[in-house]
């Protein structure tokens, strides 16, 4: 442990953001290099969502052709992801949080001159290594840097990076589609997304490596490599599957929640804010607030408590969605916390994986853990479509959702209190 952590540690803080004024100059550097990754992400991962519409219509593709590219985006990330996390397990996470900022950057802006369908989804497809990878390694990067007691509100807000770059893709999705037609407005669209390798200049100049992750660099120079097998050892093996089922529950609900609402909304109760910029921007606020109170809670209530609230909270959301008989305004209304629950739930999630393993498989576990929930999770709307044929589709939603929150719930049970933990150096 750094002696700036041990001694930010005997500082009280000033307000709910006084942890924020007590960075030292590195660990602001490195929160602003994770969070405005992760935003640029995630406005390079939305652009596929804002386009779809026009793609269908341009290209002729269907909507199973158009649901393929975001599965196949969902697969290829989760791979990603672990490839990333042993990645920096062996080079570091500063570089590999650089090297995949660039690969989504640079498979995001090919994506703009594809000329089919084929070719859009092989693009697409190779994006998501680097989506994938960018989540594992700034989720790391940022757990190491700060000290124990914060590392909960910083990781969490850093993962609220996401809702901001959501709201940016948004902005200029409407800001391309006012200046151009269509058929070049997506392609500009797909074009912005050089944005994000301009920003690795900055993580290159300003972001150092941990000093936790220096450290066992320079133990690993007299000692074996960690494999990154070592997860599924005798000693780590329940600890992985367990956070596998905790990762899985939180994605599976969400994946099951906002792929199938939509439909079911106005498919069943002929809603029609559904599609409007209002209720999004309610969905992106609610998301964004849910990261942040999230955040602190993680740190508050303890990493396992913030699970189960949030959790409970998503499924009562799902429930009232399915269930209520809502209008247009209430459901306007219920955007908010739709986003702030669904969302929220994975605030706490980079911090707890971090505390779970020790540094030298840190990135290898945190990696697998969290892509193979996406993989897993991501096959929750599939079983819904599927289970639809012969249930309602609310009650389908309502089931897979519950099952989903249920596993992650009883994962959270199992798995250690990790509150405050000081990683090992």
């Amino acid at each position: 442990m750094n002696t700036q952590e041990l001694a930010q540690d005997r500082v009280e803080d000033a307000g709910h953001f006084g942890w924020l004024r007590q960075l030292t100059k590195a660990e602001r550097r490195t929160f602003i290099g994770c969070k405005v990754g992760y935003a640029l992400d995630a406005m390079d991962t939305q652009f596929l969502s804002f386009v779809i519409p026009t793609l269908i219509a341009t290209w002729g593709i269907s909507k199973g052709d158009a649901g393929l590219i975001g599965t196949v985006t969902l697969l290829t990330s989760s791979l990603g992801g672990w490839l990333a996390g042993i990645l920096s397990d062996r080079i570091g996470r500063v570089k590999t949080l650089q090297l995949t900022i660039l690969w989504f950057a640079l498979f995001t802006v090919l994506s703009g001159f594809a000329q089919t369908f084929n070719q859009l989804l092989v693009l697409r497809g190779l994006m998501g290594f680097g989506m994938g990878g960018e989540w594992t390694a700034g989720a790391i990067l940022m757990g190491e840097v700060i000290r124990a007691k914060d590392r909960g509100k910083a990781v969490g807000m850093v993962q609220a990076g996401w809702a901001l770059g959501w709201g940016v893709s948004a902005l200029l999705y409407a800001l391309m589609f006012s200046l151009l037609p269509a058929e070049l407005a997506w392609r500009s669209l797909f074009l912005l997304g050089i944005l994000p390798a301009l920003f690795v200049i900055y993580i290159r100049r300003f972001v150092d490596e941990p000093d936790v992750f220096l450290a066992e660099q320079r133990r690993s120079e007299h000692a074996e490599q960690a494999r990154f097998t070592e997860i599924f050892s005798p000693r780590m093996l329940s600890t992985t599957l367990r956070a596998v089922l905790l990762t899985t529950g939180a994605q599976g609900g969400y994946y099951a929640i906002t792929t199938w609402l939509p439909t079911f909304l106005k498919t069943e109760r002929h809603l029609t804010v559904l599609g409007t910029g209002g209720y999004l921007a309610m969905v992106i606020a609610g998301s964004y607030v849910g990261y942040i109170v999230s955040a602190y809670l993680t740190d508050r209530l303890g990493r396992k408590r913030n699970f189960i609230l949030f959790a409970v909270g998503s499924l009562a959301i799902a429930l009232a969605y399915t269930r209520l008989p809502v209008t247009d305004n209430v459901m306007l209304l219920l955007g908010f916390p739709l986003g702030f629950f669904v969302s929220g739930v994975f605030s706490g999630m980079g911090a707890f994986l971090t505390e779970l393993f020790p540094t030298r498989m840190r990135g290898s576990g945190q990696g697998f853990c969290y892509s193979m929930g996406r993989a897993i999770g991501s096959l929750f709307p599939f079983a819904i479509g599927a289970a639809g044929q012969s249930l309602p589709l609310g009650h389908a939603i309502g089931l897979f959702s519950a099952g989903a929150y249920g596993i992650m719930i009883v994962a959270a049970l199992t798995l250690p209190e990790t509150r405050g933990k000081r990683l090992e150096s």
